[in-house]
């Protein structure tokens, strides 16, 4: 394995450890009730929670960088969000959220422990890395600019919030390279198997019909099988796995920063809590 092989292997194996960390937030119950108490409810607090850090940017910013959902659900949420709170309210919101389902689903002595100190250390200097590396990834670079909390547990989900967006801003860019709309995008991650088709149809609310038309456009340029089965072709499959495997080397260098050791060592300690927050996703 050469060492820039061995480079993107580790940082999708800590990535896949430490996401549940970060993911968790747009499934707990804490986020819904904190967006709430702002006055923003529904998935207009999704929109308005992640795009926060950016200020209060356009929707078609928002359809930008999120890259896979209906712009008609990002214009339901967007700018209107900003006339009920701002941004800043939302950050502050999201970080409560989080330390409310952290200590819920953790415990306070699981929070306060050394061990938590010591993930957050480590996550913060791959994190700092990422926010010294944001040409070209605008949400990595907007949560990169959100001023550090002080309480580990919080360090940590925010840590892995920069390389979760740092990363995802990598994968927008190739998706873009290999000439995939954001739908198109949708249908060949159905097309792999790796999530079902009608969850990820209905969370970025597309219709059935625009969703049949990317269908139909991608057997077209002979990425996806004919027939009634949502299955990629040989070359489907060829450019989803490069996709995949560059996303997985753009994303490498946070985490050269640490290390394989360090790198391990982080993905032990937050192993348990990973399991813990990864039940509370679909």
């Amino acid at each position: 394995m050469s060492d820039d092989e061995a480079g993107a292997l580790l940082a999708r194996k800590t990535w896949r450890t430490l996401e549940p960390l970060h993911g968790m937030v747009y499934f707990v119950p804490e986020a819904a009730e904190a967006y709430g108490r702002l006055g923003i409810t529904g998935r207009a607090g999704y929109f308005a929670s992640r795009a926060a850090p950016m200020g209060a940017v356009t929707a078609d910013v928002v359809v930008s960088t999120f890259f896979n959902f209906n712009p008609d659900l990002v214009h339901a949420a967007i700018p209107s969000a900003w006339e009920v709170a701002s941004p800043e309210a939302l950050v502050a919101a999201r970080f409560d959220a989080v330390d409310a389902a952290f200590r819920r689903l953790l415990g306070d002595e699981v929070v306060g422990s050394t061990e938590m100190q010591q993930a957050a250390g480590l996550a913060r200097r791959a994190a700092e890395e990422a926010g010294r590396r944001v040409e070209g990834r605008p949400l990595a670079a907007a949560h990169a600019e959100v001023p550090w909390p002080s309480a580990p547990h919080l360090v940590l989900w925010h840590a892995q919030s920069i390389l979760r967006e740092y990363r995802g801003d990598g994968h927008i860019a190739l998706l873009v390279v290999h000439g995939l709309s954001g739908l198109e995008a949708l249908v060949t991650h159905a097309a792999a198997g790796d999530v079902p088709a009608h969850l990820l149809r209905s969370t970025r609310a597309w219709q059935s019909e625009a969703w049949d038309a990317a269908v139909e456009t991608l057997r077209g340029r002979g990425l996806l099988q004919q027939g009634d089965d949502l299955r990629l072709t040989a070359a489907g499959a060829a450019q989803r796995q490069a996709i995949e495997d560059r996303t997985d080397a753009l994303a490498a260098a946070p985490y050269a920063v640490l290390g394989e050791d360090r790198c391990a060592e982080l993905r032990a300690l937050a192993r348990p809590w990973s399991t813990t927050f990864a039940q509370q996703l679909p």
